[in-house]
């Protein structure tokens, strides 16, 4: 889990202005790619001008679910909004495999009816123009995301990450059609984009869900919540731990194992002081905690 010094509102203005960088950068580079395309006809340039358009719906989308998931949680939703973030995630997925779709229609039809590509120097200048400021856009989205820990952006970084391999590709895809005369490697790089573009797509998809299905935290940091827990001289044992993520937001939850001779008030102050540390080890997180009598035999859940 992302551990960040932040305030949830600090937090929230950063995601934000991500999203608006992301949105801007798209936009930016759907008009000079638009311009390139119509210069060169080249397909796999057309592949990245079409993902430049999927970027902006992506962006978009990304941008209502972070306004969404920093909501403060209401009687409806008395455990916040996070879950708006994962389920941008799985939309971008379906937008990243629907550019996939396109590009392998535009590819197959670029190899029943070959044509030279005009024009490279645009597409040579475009290229390296969207390469610098794609670049630009993901040292913000990680200082973002490290400071943050939002899967929206994360998913949103992971998407311009592939951008940078495509536009790379299509220089060289642009190279080998124009000067070396091999027509059928724009068509070519394009089918190898898609699915590269496929592949990306299916770890945002995994992320998301796992956010959706409440999948545990890293065993990394369960077995720090057991550290810490156990470190606090009161405590003779846990059981029952369950954590979850929601956006930004993790839950955990633990049943403590306190002397059963102590006072209602003690075992209550043992509890608060772990719950503090948890907390502190892990910013934004919202953490419940069962005191039981040590040994005592209750039904207790089990897991496979």
């Amino acid at each position: 889990m992302k551990k960040t010094t932040l305030t949830p509102e600090d937090s929230g203005r950063l995601m934000r202005l991500a999203t608006y960088a992301s949105i801007s950068v798209a936009g930016t580079l759907i008009a000079v790619k638009l311009g390139a395309w119509l210069a060169t006809e080249s397909v796999s340039l057309l592949s990245t001008l079409l993902d430049s358009l999927l970027d902006a719906g992506a962006s978009l989308i990304n941008l209502l679910a972070v306004r969404r998931a920093l909501e403060p949680a209401d009687k409806a939703h008395r455990f916040g909004h996070g879950k708006a973030e994962p389920l941008s995630g799985l939309a971008q997925s379906g937008f990243i495999c629907g550019s996939a779709a396109i590009l392998v229609i535009q590819a197959g039809d670029r190899f029943l009816h070959p044509r030279p590509i005009q024009n490279t120097d645009i597409g040579y200048v475009v290229m390296v123009f969207a390469i610098v400021l794609t670049i630009g856009l993901l040292i913000f989205q990680k200082y973002v995301v490290r400071k943050t820990g939002s899967i929206a952006i994360s998913s949103d970084s992971l998407h311009y990450q592939t951008d940078v391999l495509i536009n790379l590709s299509v220089i060289l895809s642009l190279f080998l059609t124009s000067e070396m005369g091999w027509t059928s490697a724009d068509p070519l790089f394009a089918i190898a984009i898609a699915v590269y573009i496929v592949f990306s797509a299916r770890k945002i998809w995994r992320r998301a869900l796992n956010l959706l299905m409440d999948r545990e935290l890293p065993e990394e940091d369960r077995r720090r919540i057991e550290e810490i827990a156990l470190s606090h001289p009161g405590v003779r044992g846990m059981h029952d731990l369950r954590t979850r993520s929601s956006g930004a937001r993790a839950f955990i939850q633990l049943h403590l194992e306190l002397n059963g001779s102590i006072s209602l008030n003690e075992a209550h102050e043992i509890a608060e002081a772990v719950m503090y540390k948890l907390e502190a080890a892990f910013p934004n997180a919202e953490v419940i905690i069962h005191e039981d009598p040590e040994g005592v035999m209750e039904k207790r859940a089990v897991f496979h």
